[in-house]
């Protein structure tokens, strides 16, 4: 398939992208107010709690099974790898860049996590869908394509919850100790506000909630809730028994896995409009340093995919990875995502660097539409 070819298919997800973002924004501002502070904390955690949910367990459990999942064993190392060398690379930019003491924790988050739930649950449906698709049939592309992209998620999550969130903890807890603390930033100290922390930490996993206040968390036991619903998908998948009860139109109670499917188809739209929501706050500003942003990006967009086509076609080529275009399509994608939006939570949870996060998150969405394209065109010849 041509190049130009390519482009076109790869191209179109990311305009449908970028209209419902965009659509998002315009609920968000003042004159509207569809989509206010209120609104997206409530549908914030109707995403979580519901719809995501349902999405990650309907498409788990149509699509692993023992033998898939024996197949799959290379994305959590894939996903991993992005974490520990975007972390390498953000180090690098820390230093030379010099970035401010209470930025370092989001420089390294940004540099580290990619958006490895949101973006392939929007992106790889979308690409399936595309007339020309270099993936195959669209239904049996979308059935495994969003299996991949739920893994992902879920993998990404964990990743997100252990390692990002202690990088960013410690950054903070290191800024507070320092000579010359910001006021303007107040700290979180072991001795007095350990119950803040620990709902901290039961709350850090809320999905695009940067711009409500702590005290506004749902305060609920959710990594105990993350770790159910990440499971549930996968026992039913890899128990017999559970999977003919339940999974395919002639099984007897097939109309729990159809309901699933309906809740979960939607979490896509919801999402994108709520992502295009949060960005809004971006646009009023931040004196963040512009070699910080410009860093980011070159991270995010060149160097990480740059490493991921190493890393992927090399295990490739050592018959690490099933041949499934698909397959390496998704761990190619996951080096080449923007940030998490969880970053930002987490910035507002440490209260450091709130608003530079918002700037930031805006930029690298905002040029995502065009390394997105391109990258995904790239990717796609490279794997067809």
């Amino acid at each position: 398939m041509a190049l130009l070819d390519l482009f076109v298919v790869a191209l179109m997800p990311v305009l449908k992208v970028l209209l419902i973002t965009a659509l998002g924004s315009l609920l968000a501002i003042a004159q509207v107010d569809i989509l206010g502070e209120e609104a997206r904390k409530h549908l914030n955690n109707i995403v979580f709690f519901v719809f995501n949910p349902a999405l990650v367990f309907s498409y788990l459990a149509k699509s692993i099974t023992y033998e898939s999942m024996a197949s799959l064993w290379f994305m959590p190392c894939n996903v991993l790898l992005t974490f520990i060398l975007g972390s390498a690379l953000g180090w690098m930019l820390i230093r030379f860049s010099r970035a401010p003491d209470h930025l370092q924790g989001l420089v390294l988050g940004c540099c580290a996590a990619g958006n490895l739930g949101n973006m392939p649950l929007i992106i790889i449906p979308a690409v399936c869908r595309e007339k020309g698709s270099p993936f195959g049939d669209p239904e049996s592309c979308n059935t495994h394509g969003m299996a991949y992209a739920s893994l992902s998620m879920a993998i990404g999550a964990i990743y997100m919850s252990s390692y990002v969130y202690n990088i960013m903890r410690l950054f903070s807890s290191r800024n507070c100790q320092g000579s010359e603390p910001d006021v303007s930033m107040p700290c979180i100290h072991s001795a007095g506000e350990n119950r803040n922390l620990s709902k901290i930490q039961r709350s850090e996993l809320l999905p695009l909630q940067q711009f409500s206040s702590v005290e506004d968390h749902v305060d609920v036991d959710v990594s105990t809730f993350e770790r159910t619903r990440k499971i549930g998908g996968f026992i039913i998948g890899t128990t017999p028994p559970l999977r003919k009860a339940i999974i395919g139109d002639s099984a007897p109670l097939h109309v729990v896995q159809d309901s699933a499917s309906l809740l979960g188809d939607a979490a896509i739209p919801t999402v994108t409009l709520l992502l295009g929501a949060n960005l809004l706050r971006g646009l009023k500003g931040s004196s963040i340093h512009l070699p910080v942003v410009i860093g980011i990006l070159a991270v995010r967009y060149i160097a990480l995919p740059l490493l991921g086509m190493v890393i992927v076609r090399g295990a490739v080529y050592l018959g690490l990875v099933q041949s499934d275009p698909l397959y390496q399509f998704v761990l190619l994608l996951q080096f080449a995502l923007p940030p998490a939006m969880n970053i930002g939570t987490m910035t507002q949870l440490f209260r450091a660097g709130e608003a530079e996060c918002s700037v930031i998150l805006l930029w690298t969405y905002v040029l995502a539409a065009v390394s997105l394209t391109l990258w995904s065109a790239f990717f796609m010849s490279l794997v067809s």
